[in-house]
């Protein structure tokens, strides 16, 4: 029996994301985000979002856009990147933020979406990570109002490791370059960065693909990330101004 995922339009795909929901959203700066996803989620303005995601965007770009409009409540990032509205929310007790180890992060994600509730990772152990106190979320007089608990340690091989929870989300958003009805994906290059791991995470995840192919067409070796774990596909219109692949930072060559 064929299993059809297509959903034509993205504001349909997105229409039960709730206030309060959590997302895990692929994406490394704004390379591989899900452009055309986070701009129907910014029409439809659910409030009170908890993103799971390596970074911010930037402050007009990716889910900076949602930030800006105040749709975000929490973030757990590896870091703060080019957004200066991050930081200024951050810093202003308007935004919690959870700072985790970016390989701590990716494991977290794969480790929600493989079913393992928790790991133990050296990474972290003997800082602020480790003892707790990191500030989450800021006061309004500047003191911490939310601080991060202490972790659980365990010694192996002579060496301290942190037990880190493993992360599952009520959606997950996603870009990838090819996908089928199925939901079978296949990312370009470093695109591919966080897409499968937030994609495993998610109770519904939700790509948009650049490249609608029919079920068969993608080789099994081609396929990265199989359909098993993918509940709608949304199709990228060619020229579709929301799916631009912005540069963050350009570097060029400085002539002779």
């Amino acid at each position: 029996m064929s299993v059809d995922k297509v959903v034509a339009d993205p504001a349909d795909a997105v229409a039960d994301v709730a206030p309060g929901a959590s997302l895990a959203v692929g994406g490394f700066g704004l390379c591989g985000i899900p452009g055309v996803l986070i701009h129907a989620l910014l029409e439809r303005g659910p409030g009170g979002l908890r993103v799971v995601s390596n970074n911010c965007g930037v402050d007009d770009w990716g889910l900076g856009l949602l930030l800006r409009e105040g749709l975000i409540s929490r973030m757990t990032s590896s870091y703060v990147g080019e957004n200066k509205e991050f930081a200024r929310q951050y810093l202003h007790g308007e935004l919690e933020v959870e700072l985790v180890p970016q390989g701590t992060l990716a494991e977290r994600l794969r480790a929600g979406g493989s079913g393992i509730p928790a790991f133990y990772t050296p990474a972290g152990a003997g800082t602020w990570i480790e003892g707790g106190g990191l500030p989450w979320r800021y006061g309004a007089d500047g003191s911490v109002a939310v601080a991060s608990p202490p972790k659980e340690t365990r010694v192996f091989d002579g060496r301290d490791h942190l037990l880190e929870e493993g992360i599952t989300t009520d959606f997950a958003l996603v870009r990838a370059a090819v996908g089928d009805r199925h939901g079978n994906l296949r990312f370009h290059s470093s695109a591919r960065n966080f897409n499968p791991l937030a994609a495993m995470a998610g109770r519904v995840t939700i790509a948009e693909v650049e490249e609608l192919v029919k079920p068969g067409e993608l080789a099994p070796d081609d396929i990265h990330l199989p359909g098993i774990f993918v509940q709608r596909v949304v199709p990228v219109e060619p020229g579709d101004p929301r799916a631009e692949k912005r540069v963050e930072r350009r570097t060029v060559r400085v002539g002779a």
